[in-house]
């Protein structure tokens, strides 16, 4: 298959890449640059050993989208394009709104008239809301997004529902992650936070560099085994094979699906601290603070339908989470401005 990466430079899209062109099938990169940096494409023909088909083209940009869609038959389109910082997203909603809207939008209008009609969304567990009921279960209704980074992955959900149920032949994945960490093991691509890391893994990583002084634990007195928010955690990796069985999954089915990638399992901070520490053999000095707003003490996925529809589940552990995170972190300590 040959299929569009939108946002394909970054985190997530880069591992997705790699994984793709191990398949055997071809990846066309749409990317703006926004949140990434051009020097992982080199490092991807690095690993995959082939050039990298790139376009730097805002995926909201209809006449520039139009074009690539006009030179390359896709089969496909892989959606990773969109703001994704949910303090940000808070203090931007505006900004938020109209770009993660409008990308998919755009990608959707121009599918429609390049006959393209299968499409993987890059959706998140934030979309379930503070529910109190674990495994999250993909059928649980929505208590309601706390940010609107959540509502533009839940309006873009809702978007692309309506969508597969108005036009005949649309197959759509929408992808729910689940806490997406570590790197790939070859250390050469990574997670490259600008500014203060807004999720848990590259701060830890930092604070064991040396860039930070300590981590902050927000909290340690909730209904959890060792009092600390637990989350379900899953290597980049891992989430990267899930859109390739996603792709493939598409090719014999239409309609839309709604579907975790997770590893079904919860660690705790300090949980994914400890296991930090001893498989990397480093120490990530802590502190204890007050609680966040809006953050809930349990959070993990139910993967049965991954595995049902998919015939996918996640392989890596906690450990090989730290010990790639390191890896990545350790050798390029300033990201891709090294």
């Amino acid at each position: 298959m040959k299929i569009l990466l939108s946002g394909g430079a970054g985190f997530i899209g880069s591992h997705t890449y790699v994984e793709l062109i191990n398949a055997g099938h071809e990846a066309v990169i749409v990317d703006n640059l926004y949140n990434a940096s051009e020097k992982v494409l080199e490092r991807l023909a690095e690993i995959t050993g082939k050039p990298v088909v790139f376009c730097n083209a805002d995926v909201a940009d209809k006449a520039a989208l139009s074009a690539i869609f006009a030179q390359h038959q896709f089969d496909a389109v892989i959606h990773f394009a969109g703001y994704k910082a949910v303090g940000e997203s808070v203090a931007k909603p505006l900004e938020y709104y109209r770009n993660n809207l409008d990308t998919t939008l755009t990608l959707c209008e121009c599918m429609r008239e390049a006959g393209v009609s299968r499409i993987v969304f890059s959706s998140s567990a934030t979309v379930y809301g503070a529910l109190d009921t674990m495994p999250l279960e993909e059928t649980m209704v929505s208590a309601g997004c706390t940010n609107p980074y959540g509502w533009t992955k839940y309006m873009n959900e809702r978007i692309l529902l309506d969508t597969a149920a108005a036009l005949p032949g649309w197959s759509v994945a929408l992808l729910r992650y689940f806490n997406p960490i570590g790197a790939h093991e070859s250390g050469r691509i990574g997670e490259d936070p600008v500014g203060i890391p807004n999720n848990l893994m590259p701060y830890i990583t930092q604070v064991a560099s040396g860039k930070r002084d300590h981590l902050s634990v927000f909290g340690d007195d909730y209904d959890t085994h060792d009092g600390t928010g637990v989350r379900d955690y899953i290597h980049v990796v891992d989430l990267a094979k899930g859109h390739v069985a996603a792709c493939e999954y598409l090719k014999d089915h239409q309609g839309a699906e709604i579907i975790n990638l997770g590893t079904g399992t919860g660690y705790s901070v300090l949980d994914l601290v400890n296991a930090f520490q001893r498989v990397n053999d480093i120490e990530v000095p802590y502190v204890i603070t007050d609680r966040r707003p809006g953050d809930i003490a349990t959070c993990y996925a139910d993967p049965t339908k991954a595995k049902t529809l998919l015939g996918w589940q996640a392989e890596k552990t906690l450990e090989d989470m730290c010990r790639d995170s390191w890896r990545w972190q350790s050798g390029n300590p300033n990201g891709y401005r090294d």
